[in-house]
């Protein structure tokens, strides 16, 4: 398997059950070198796919609060492949290191909302993109 794609780790979080909703924890520093440059939020359809891209200078750190999110990631030479699913179902924080080629797709019968931790400011420059078609 390539190198860059073992460097993609999922972290189990807890969802503590309290009356009136749940807490989903996310992110500790617990003296992390994690430098967060932005948090954002993101929706995604059942059924819809999102990708393929590359962040050449981000990396990000993805949880999914609200349904199920597939993630996969391609390696360089186009011939691994490693695939995490994510959300209600399998809670977590998955990190996703920069230069690694990936598209997710939504997986529940509703919305998902997927949480980006990202260790630095969105760059659309920084980004490259290749048509689902096309890969």
């Amino acid at each position: 398997m390539d190198t860059d794609l073992i460097k993609i780790k999922f972290e189990p979080k807890s969802i503590i059950n309290v009356d009136g909703g749940n807490v989903y924890h996310v992110f500790k520093s617990n003296g992390s070198k994690y430098n967060i440059g932005e948090v954002y939020f993101s929706s995604i359809e059942n059924g819809f796919v999102k990708g393929w891209k590359m962040q050449t200078m981000m990396n990000s750190k993805f949880c999914v609060p609200q349904g199920n999110v597939q993630f996969i990631f391609v390696s360089k030479d186009f011939k691994h492949t490693k695939t995490f699913c994510i959300g209600e179902d399998n809670y977590g924080l998955l990190s996703v290191p920069k230069n690694i080629w990936y598209c997710f797709k939504g997986i529940s019968n509703t919305k998902s909302l997927i949480l980006n931790l990202a260790d630095r400011e969105h760059n659309s420059d920084y980004i490259k993109k290749i048509n689902l078609d096309e890969f």
